[in-house]
């Protein structure tokens, strides 16, 4: 059974080419061109990756990405035409799982579906074969590999595939230095080219979710200059 995957873009002609690559791939693709039928198609269908335009002409992209993860956990990629790193760090922090900037090149952006989709897909069958550990308590906090479960003292830790991979990453890692790039390069599978704020958001996100104080963290700490570690 094909994967479902929702373009929303108020271009047409952009929308229409993504979704002919993407149905070169064997995908089932839904199309939307505004906010509204968005929500609807995910409200009727059981989407499992959703590629968002920050610019559409009823509710801006963000929103939408909001919107949706009140209730869903699949990936989302976001589509802007800005270069600003604010515009990238607003929709990480709103939870979206990646970003493309326009003009893009299809082939790239069925890439980041790709990897996206096998990162949700291991998040729900709990499959991985890369490492023999399957769970991991660390002063209250309880993750498991095998059920994709995150629980902090006693409570369940409701995190996308994305935050769920950062934070075993780095329970795996525990007492050691994970320097930013290593855990971009683990987690995302992409080489680390320059220094972005992608994984500062998702740690953020990460950290809110767990109700860490930033200043002072029980479990995911900062070394300045160096990465993040969990001791």
């Amino acid at each position: 059974m094909s994967e479902k995957i929702l373009i929303v873009d108020d271009e047409k002609d952009i929308a229409d080419l993504v979704a002919v690559y993407l149905q070169n791939d064997g995908y089932e693709v839904f199309l939307a061109y505004d906010a509204q039928s968005a929500l609807e198609c995910v409200e009727k269908e059981t989407i499992e990756l959703a590629v968002l335009d920050v610019m559409l002409p009823d509710m801006d992209g963000f929103s939408l990405c909001r919107r949706i993860r009140e209730k869903y956990l699949f990936p989302i990629i976001m589509l802007t035409a800005k270069v600003e790193d604010m515009d990238k760090i607003t929709g990480l922090t709103v939870g979206a799982d990646d970003y493309i900037t326009k003009p893009f090149n299809p082939l790239e952006l069925v890439a980041r579906v790709k990897t996206q989709l096998r990162r949700y897909t291991r998040y729900n069958t709990g499959k991985e074969n890369t490492a023999k550990q399957d769970e991991i308590s660390i002063r209250g906090l309880h993750i498991s590999r095998d059920t994709h479960k995150c629980l902090l003292n006693g409570k369940l830790l409701t995190l996308t595939p994305m935050e769920f991979d950062i934070l075993w990453y780095l329970c795996q890692k525990q007492g050691s230095v994970v320097a930013s790039e290593e855990l971009y390069e683990a987690v995302w599978g992409e080489r680390y080219l320059d220094s972005n704020n992608t994984v500062m958001t998702h740690i953020a996100r990460l950290r809110e979710k767990m109700q860490e104080p930033a200043r002072k963290p029980k479990y995911i700490k900062t070394i300045w200059g160096v990465g993040y570690t969990i001791e």
